[in-house]
């Protein structure tokens, strides 16, 4: 083909491929397809858009005629939508120089992206705006072409070992040109004072592009990780990105608007209510999308951990770094912490409280631990001892302070939210106590909130948004006085960014966050103890199920209560893993806050007597008034969380309560039928019978009534005065239409043909041998409960 029929095709082939953005044409759906489901079309799919592939071959040919392909701005996210459509440029330099104005008639800004812009835009938003692309089958994320596709583009062109492998030319001996500075198509104000592209300060003295080609190494890097960056990670809410905007940015921006309010075609009053539309739109990230993220952030963590060690002298560093390897060293910082750390905050405040909340967790704790991919292997031991943090992570720790810190209390807030008694809920309490309660970790923790909280007594007026800024010329501390630390600075700089001058810094060690530390090791506590009642109750109920009771016409369970908890059907072994992964959540807990083991003892003591004579578990918490039990917070929060419960028993009229899955339904219709119409032609002989005292009244009495039970049954606080209703004599034969009763006749028959009796005898015997064993009970118990339910 020749390249202008390349270049035509070149936007159709790509939304072929990675779908259209709107959502409507699915493409290859590479987010489903898998190598064990679609062998074929799973390994043409990778060749295809492999690195060294053909599509990326295309790419690069088309990348060398500097074409360019227009992006609606309409489908970027949120924040970056909303500030190009306000005429307010994103600080993040891949949108420099490339927003551009329709032509007449046209509708919407666009963005001219060059080849391999365009091929990374599709593939990066394709995560996105196909998440409700239909599921024939279950799909794991990570055996999806798309997450192999990712993983294989980051370490192509963020490789830990070597550099860049440089993209194939048509021109002998050429190279093909990264991209060029263009005149803006439009007049912007930045919101924010962005950092100069690595590539720009590197090449800026280079007379020509392709002279130098470690410029061709870094240009594809950083433009691959902006675009993975922006399309996964740049999504919160405008109040967020209020709170991002410093003083003076926000006054720049007010007064450009206000200049510009007449030049521009449209309405400024629907402008702005499209902007802040487009800033409040809902954004729900996906299990998938966070496990890619997480990739990401694993890998970004070894890409930056391969750095080389630096040269003992300055002046040799300034002159042998590539720009690889300055790449290396700020690429977390600069391109991924902040945006990583609202893509956070977002989650923990807004996914629901179950169990897929493991997604999100395992992303942040992998971000906070860059040492598990750090080159270096740990020593071998003979003992698998927890290993020590290095101090050599100090800064990292440092100057992601709210990372560990802001966030472990947003989690504190979730676990104690949480039904702690579900094996799931337990076990991502005990993966967070464990990374915390690494050794070293804690203190390294505590120092970072000692230097921001160091006396800023000769700090002038501060203008956050350009702590972050060391290319404004000299070092961090060139103008500031010398009495505050590096370390310090560097601290207060992180957190100043993020959350603003006015941020009110919460301790994680202070006595606030101590006590809800407090509180979760109390909802540890009780959720052992809900555990223990719920495996106990187990282990009685399978062994009242003996032999004998299949051959009682009652089943051992008709009025019994539901626990209100899934770990009766998940069974003993995951009951005794809650324990377990709580119990040791509870000595990590206790080692990161030094606890103290008075109090814990004093709680797990007060947890013990929370149950009553009976080894049942208390009513919630309730007060009394005139409508009866009425429950407090603290009882709703003890029923949601399945710490304490009411007893809840049937007490209708036990012949018309629902059919059970043990019965037979068809059965329990007929019986009852028969049933009442006994009843109702024979209720006054009933009555009589009933009402002598002699021993054939007992008799009767026990057969016919339902007497009132003796314990004393807890009721649910709905109605003070509840009327007892008494059903006076009657026959009931529900009991026949078990399945169990059922069973256990056929049993008794087939047993009773072994020795030659025949159905007639066998029935004769069964009613003789009830009828001495209800004359036993008769004259032993009369106020026992018979057979009926």
């Amino acid at each position: 083909f020749f390249l202008k029929e390349l270049h035509g095709i070149f936007p159709w082939l790509v939304e072929s491929i990675f779908g259209s953005l709107d959502g409507i044409i699915v493409g290859w759906n590479l987010r489903c397809l898998q190598g064990r489901t679609n062998p074929t079309e799973y390994s043409v799919a990778l060749d295809f858009l492999d690195p060294s592939g053909p599509m990326m071959k295309l790419v690069y040919k088309l990348q060398a005629e500097e074409y360019r392909y227009d992006f609606p701005v309409s489908y970027l996210p949120g924040p970056v939508k909303a500030s190009i459509q306000e005429q307010v440029l994103p600080e993040c330099s891949l949108y420099h120089n490339k927003v551009q104005f329709p032509s007449s008639g046209g509708l919407g800004l666009n963005l001219a992206l060059n080849p391999f812009e365009y091929y990374m835009f599709y593939f990066a938003i394709s995560l996105i705006t196909q998440k409700n692309s239909p599921v024939t089958h279950h799909v794991s994320p990570s055996n999806s072409a798309y997450f192999i596709l990712v993983d294989t583009y980051l370490k192509c062109f963020l490789p830990t070992e070597g550099s860049v492998l440089p993209p194939p030319s048509s021109n002998p001996g050429g190279a093909i040109p990264s991209p060029t500075p263009r005149s803006p198509a439009v007049p912007f104000t930045s919101y924010g004072m962005h950092h100069t592209s690595l590539l720009k300060r590197h090449i800026a003295h280079q007379p020509s592009v392709n002279a130098d080609p470690a410029s061709q190494e870094i240009w594809r890097s950083e433009t691959l990780l902006q675009i993975f960056v922006e399309m996964w990670l740049h999504h919160y809410s405008l109040e967020m990105y209020q709170k991002m905007q410093s003083p003076h940015v926000k006054l720049e921006v007010l007064h450009y608007r206000l200049s510009i309010s007449s030049k521009h075609h449209g309405s400024p009053a629907q402008s702005s209510y499209q902007a802040l539309h487009a800033y409040q739109e809902s954004f729900k990230p996906t299990e998938e999308h966070v496990l890619v993220v997480r990739l990401l952030v694993k890998h970004l963590h070894a890409f930056s951990n391969s750095l080389k060690p630096e040269p003992l002298s300055p002046s040799a560093h300034s002159h042998t770094a590539s720009p690889l390897e300055e790449f290396k060293r700020v690429v977390i910082p600069r391109f991924v912490q902040e945006k990583l750390y609202i893509f956070l905050q977002h989650c923990f405040g807004h996914w629901p409280l179950d169990a897929s909340f493991r997604a999100v967790l395992e992303m942040w704790l992998s971000y906070l631990q860059p040492w598990r991919y750090a080159p270096e292997k740990p020593p071998q031991s003979a003992e698998p001892l927890p290993r020590s943090v290095s101090e050599k992570w100090a800064a990292f720790i440092q100057e992601n302070l709210l990372m560990y810190t802001k966030l472990f209390v947003g989690f504190l807030n979730r676990a104690l939210r949480t039904d702690l008694v579900s094996p799931k809920n337990a076990l991502m309490v005990f993966r967070v106590a464990k990374v915390f309660a690494q050794p070293n970790l804690a203190e390294m923790i505590q120092k970072g909130e000692q230097l921001f909280l160091e006396p800023e007594l000769v700090i002038p007026h501060r203008q956050h948004r350009l702590f972050m800024t060391p290319t404004l010329g000299g070092s961090f501390l060139s103008s500031w006085p010398p009495a505050i630390t590096d370390a310090s600075f560097k601290v207060k700089s992180h957190v100043y960014s993020l959350e603003g001058q006015d941020f009110q810094y919460k301790q994680m060690f202070g006595t606030e966050v101590r006590n809800l530390v407090l509180k979760l090791a109390q909802l540890i506590c009780q959720a052992q103890q809900t555990a223990k009642s719920i495996s106990d109750h187990s282990a009685e109920t399978m062994a009242s199920q003996s032999f004998f009771s299949w051959f009682r016409f009652t089943p051992s369970e008709t009025n019994g209560s539901y626990t209100g908890n899934d770990l009766d059907e998940i069974g003993q072994d995951s009951i005794k893993k809650t324990d377990e992964y709580l119990e040791k959540a509870l000595e990590y807990l206790c080692q990161i806050f030094k606890l103290n083991e008075a109090q814990l003892t004093q709680m797990m003591m007060k947890c013990g007597t929370a149950q009553d004579e009976n080894g049942k578990k208390q009513l919630p918490d309730c007060i009394e008034s005139e409508d009866g039990l009425v429950l407090t917070p603290l009882g709703r929060y003890q029923i949601i969380n399945g710490l304490r419960r009411f007893e809840v028993q049937y007490q209708g009229d036990t012949e018309l309560q629902p059919i059970r899955s043990y019965e037979n339904a068809t059965l329990v219709r007929l019986l009852f039928r028969l049933s009442s119409a006994l009843n109702e032609r024979f209720a006054d002989q009933m009555d009589v019978l009933c009402s002598r005292e002699d021993f054939v009244g007992r008799f009767c009495r026990y057969h016919l009534t339902n007497p009132h039970l003796i314990q004393k049954i807890r009721c649910s606080p709905v109605v003070k005065d509840r009327t007892s209703q008494n059903w006076g004599p009657r026959i009931s034969l529900r009991f026949l239409a078990s399945y169990r009763t059922l069973i256990s006749l056929m049993l008794i028959y087939f047993i009773a043909s072994w020795f030659y009796i025949g159905p007639v005898g066998c029935t004769f015997i069964i009613l003789i041998g009830y009828f001495l064993y209800a004359v036993i009970m008769t004259l032993f118990s009369e106020g026992w409960k018979p057979h009926e339910h």
